[in-house]
């Protein structure tokens, strides 16, 4: 795979080029910004960015003003090799606050690691109705500690809207969720994304997250995708590299609260 290319096609068609992820969003663009503007409950912020040393604070300051006079918080997706270099100091001194960086893995689908099954006692279950996302958002709040209203609403809506987009799964032992993740596609792009991929405690460590990512890219195949990339944590991205996942570059959501 050719890594620089595979980054500009990333760019390209997911960020720069990129699609509401919701039926209640919608993607503005102006001459060197890309954003995604939508209700309070969607993702609010921007996905792409053009800039240099001279028209950078300025472009910063016309996207702070823009998303307050919404009344949105918002976040500024800045990836590792954006410019101008210095631009999360800018964003920084702007009043944004950093969160955790994260990798930027691509696998190409069909060299991945791909033959890896559920523990035994553990089934996957396809999430297609409220039941399910109730079930998918008890995961996430167990594994991540936050509060998942915002992702119910979220994966409700497109269930609702556009349901061949999304693909989310649980992994139930017995009864009991253990284990959740979705992956979205880009039609025509040739790429999937996987997020939210979370295990509950006392569960993790049984290859439950690595076959959830085997089960997402082999449907990926079947719709016939040709890349599948994650945001990886420092605890996902080892797992991910050994299941032929390789890194691009770097991802660092920047948060403005008005």
């Amino acid at each position: 795979m050719d890594h620089t290319a595979v980054l500009a096609l990333h760019d390209r068609h997911l960020r720069e080029g990129a699609r509401p992820d919701g039926p209640t969003a919608r993607v503005e663009r102006t001459a060197n910004v890309v954003r995604q503007v939508g209700a309070e409950r969607d993702w609010n912020g921007v996905l792409w960015s053009g800039l240099h040393e001279g028209d950078a604070d300025a472009a910063i300051a016309g996207q702070v003003a823009y998303f307050t006079a919404l009344g949105r918080a918002f976040e500024w997706k800045l990836y590792g090799h954006d410019l101008p270099v210095d631009l999360g100091r800018r964003l920084r001194a702007a009043g944004f606050t950093p969160e955790p960086e994260e990798t930027l893995l691509v696998g190409e689908a069909a060299d991945l690691v791909l033959d890896i099954e559920a523990p035994k006692g553990v089934r996957l279950l396809p999430v297609t109705d409220a039941a399910g996302v109730d079930l998918l958002v008890d995961v996430h709040e167990q594994a991540f500690g936050v509060d998942g209203s915002r992702l119910r609403h979220r994966i409700l809506a497109q269930l609702a809207a556009d349901p061949e987009r999304l693909v989310a799964v649980v992994a139930l032992a017995g009864d009991a969720p253990v284990s959740a993740a979705r992956m979205e596609l880009v039609p025509g792009t040739g790429f999937a994304g996987l997020w939210g991929g979370g295990t509950v405690d006392g569960w993790r460590g049984r290859g439950i997250y690595r076959a959830l990512v085997a089960h997402r890219a082999r449907i990926a195949i079947e719709r016939g995708c040709r890349y599948v990339q994650v945001d990886a944590s420092d605890q996902s991205r080892p797992i991910l590299e050994r299941l032929g996942f390789v890194p691009l570059t770097t991802t660092t959501p920047y948060v403005y609260v008005p």
